[in-house]
C-alpha cells in the first residue's frame, strides 16, 4: 500500500512538472515570436534571408554579382536598424468633442503627444484608427517636456458605434524592414444615433392601473382621487361619498382622475429580408428611435427589442446608445412578438416596426399571440409611399414613407 501510494505522487509530480515544462516552452517560444515579428517586418526577414543566401550562394559559386547582393542586402538591412533607432518614449491623450453625436454631425479629435522624460525624443509618425480607416500624422522631435497636438476631425456618416484608436506610434525605415511600434492610449467609443424627431406627448394607455399616470380625464372609477360631485340618476351608489352627503344634504358622488398604464415594448425587424435598402432600414431605425426617445421623456418604462439586443434603457441617452449599434441580421427571429412576450410579457403598448417586405398575414399572425388587454401599433417604412393608417382587429398598420410623417401619424393615433 506504501509503495502504491508512492509511485502515485511520483507520477503526481511527474505530471505536475511536465505541465510547468509546457508552460514555460509556450511562453518562451510566444515571447521570442513576439520579440521576432514586432520588430523585424515579414519583408525585413526576406531580405535577411536574401543576404544570407546569397553569401553562401557566392562561397560555392564565386560569382561577385551574388556577393554584391549579399551586401545590398546587408546594408540596407544596417540602414534599416539605424532608422529606426531612437528615443520613443512618449505619452499622449485623446479628446473627443462628442462621444455622442448624431448622423451628418462633425467630430473633432485632439490627439497630444508629449515628452515626458528629460532626453529628447526622435521624430515618428502616429497612426489613429477611426472605424475602418486610418488617419496618420507625423510626430516632429519633441524636447524635454514638449508637446505636440494634432486635430483630426471626421463626418458621422452613417449611424454606427464608431471605435476610435487604439493610438499607437511607430518607428521604421522607409523601406519597412525594421519597424517598433508602441500603443499609447486604449480605444474610445463614439456613439452616431440614428436621427429622431419629437413627438407629443403620447397620452394613450390602458384605465386602472396602480403604477399609472395620471392623463389629466375625469373618470367615475379608478385609483386616484379627484373630488366630488352631485349624485346624477345611473350612477353608483358604492361611489357615493356618505360623509359629504350628510354634511351638504345632498348626495355627492366620488371623482377619479383616470390612471393609465405605460408599459411600452419596442420592437424592431433587423432581417434585412424585411426591407428593399439600407436606407429603408435606417428609416425604421429612426422610427424605432423617435419613439422610444418620446416614451423615455414621460418617464414611461421602456423595454427595446433588437435581434437579440433586450434593453430596459434608463434614459433616452441610453436608449439612443443601444439604437447606434442595431445591425441587421439574416437570422433574426421572424415572429418578432415571440421573443418580444418572452421579456415583456406584461407591456400595455407594443410598437413594431417593420419594412415593407414584412407580409402582413406574418403581422396578423403577430399581433394574435399579443394580450387582448394590449395596445399594438405595427409601423411599415417604405419609402417614397404616402403616409397611411389602417386599423385592423388586433392591431393598427401605419405606413411610414418619411422620417418627418411619423409625428403626424402619431398625433392621429392619439
Amino acid at each position: 500500500m506504501r509503495q502504491s501510494k508512492t509511485m502515485q505522487r511520483r507520477r503526481t509530480m511527474q505530471r505536475s512538472l511536465h505541465r510547468i515544462k509546457h508552460r514555460i516552452k509556450h511562453r518562451i517560444k510566444h515571447r521570442i515570436k513576439r520579440l521576432v515579428t514586432s520588430y523585424v517586418s515579414p519583408l525585413g526577414w526576406a531580405v535577411t534571408g536574401l543576404a544570407i543566401a546569397s553569401l553562401i550562394a557566392f562561397t560555392i559559386l564565386s560569382w561577385h554579382e551574388l556577393l554584391t547582393m549579399a551586401i545590398v542586402f546587408a546594408c540596407m538591412m544596417v540602414a534599416a536598424i539605424m532608422l529606426s533607432l531612437g528615443n520613443t518614449s512618449f505619452t499622449a491623450t485623446i479628446d473627443v468633442s462628442s462621444r455622442r453625436v448624431t448622423v451628418s454631425d462633425t467630430v473633432k479629435v485632439d490627439v497630444c503627444v508629449d515628452n515626458p522624460g528629460r532626453t529628447p525624443t526622435t521624430s515618428a509618425r502616429g497612426d489613429l484608427p477611426i472605424g475602418d480607416s486610418h488617419e496618420r500624422f507625423a510626430i516632429p522631435m519633441l524636447a524635454a517636456g514638449q508637446s505636440r497636438q494634432t486635430t483630426v476631425e471626421f463626418t458621422a456618416v452613417s449611424r454606427a458605434v464608431l471605435p476610435v484608436g487604439p493610438l499607437s506610434i511607430r518607428k521604421g525605415d522607409p523601406f519597412g524592414l525594421v519597424r517598433h511600434e508602441k500603443k499609447l492610449v486604449d480605444q474610445i467609443n463614439v456613439f452616431i444615433h440614428p436621427k429622431t424627431v419629437m413627438l407629443n406627448t403620447l397620452n394613450a394607455g390602458i384605465p386602472r392601473d396602480l403604477e399609472g399616470q395620471p392623463s389629466g380625464e375625469i373618470v367615475d372609477d379608478d385609483l386616484d382621487f379627484y373630488g366630488l360631485r352631485e349624485y346624477e340618476p345611473g350612477d353608483d351608489v358604492r361611489n357615493v361619498h356618505w360623509l359629504s352627503s350628510a354634511k351638504t344634504g345632498a348626495l355627492m358622488i366620488r371623482q377619479y382622475e383616470a390612471t393609465r398604464r405605460t408599459d411600452t415594448a419596442l420592437t424592431i425587424s433587423v432581417n434585412p429580408d424585411d426591407y428593399v435598402s439600407s436606407d429603408e432600414f435606417e428609416l425604421a431605425v429612426s422610427v424605432h428611435a423617435s419613439i422610444g426617445v418620446r416614451c423615455l421623456l414621460q418617464n414611461r418604462p421602456v423595454t427595446s427589442h433588437a435581434g437579440t439586443e433586450h434593453i430596459m434603457p434608463r434614459n433616452s441617452t441610453e436608449f439612443l446608445d443601444g439604437c447606434s449599434a442595431i445591425s441587421p441580421d439574416i437570422s433574426d427571429n421572424p415572429n418578432l412578438v415571440q421573443t418580444t412576450l418572452a421579456h415583456a410579457p406584461d407591456s400595455s403598448f407594443y410598437y413594431i416596426t417593420v419594412g415593407r417586405l414584412k407580409n402582413i398575414d406574418e403581422i396578423k399572425r403577430m399581433a394574435l399571440a399579443l394580450p387582448r388587454s394590449a395596445t399594438c401599433v405595427v409601423l411599415q417604412t417604405a419609402i417614397g409611399q404616402p403616409r397611411a393608417i389602417k386599423r385592423y382587429a388586433d392591431f393598427t398598420l401605419a405606413t411610414v414613407g418619411n422620417l418627418d410623417d411619423l409625428p403626424m401619424i402619431m398625433g392621429v393615433l392619439e
